[in-house]
């Protein structure tokens, strides 16, 4: 995988450090209290995966299901709060986007809350037809 300045960028997931990424994600507004084991298990089943990393620490993560072909969805981009400002999300969007696995994907999906700068500046604009989407959230 690329890098950055200093950051590299890898896609093996024995290289990623799930305690950080879990205390992360565990305290977003999109996965508050998620436990470790279902970060694991998510990312375990991802199409891809990929990390950030500085000097042998993880700084960043994001992680993609596809497949492979009409969609990809976005999922978990985190920057540590150090290091946000300095491309590193953008550099883990592209990172996904020019994977092997991915790079034929006709059409990416993600949802945010608060980073629309970052995706827009990525190519992403809001979707044509927002009333077409629909979702099940499992009760409880």
């Amino acid at each position: 995988m690329n890098s950055i300045n200093r950051v590299t960028f890898r896609d093996d997931l024995a290289t990623f450090d799930f305690a950080v990424i879990h205390a992360w994600l565990t305290n977003t507004y999109w996965s508050p209290g998620i436990s470790r084991e279902k970060v694991e298990r998510g990312f375990r089943a991802s199409t891809v995966c990929v990390g950030a990393f500085l000097d042998g620490a993880q700084i960043g993560v994001a992680r993609c299901v596809s497949d492979t072909t009409r969609f990809a969805y976005l999922a978990d981009v985190f920057v540590a709060e150090p290091h946000r400002g300095q491309g590193v999300a953008r550099g883990l969007v592209c990172q996904l986007r020019e994977h092997p696995r991915l790079r034929d994907v006709e059409t990416w999906y993600l949802l945010t809350r608060d980073a629309h700068g970052v995706y827009a500046g990525l190519g992403f604009e809001p979707h044509p037809r927002p009333q077409d989407f629909m979702r099940y959230r499992k009760p409880g």
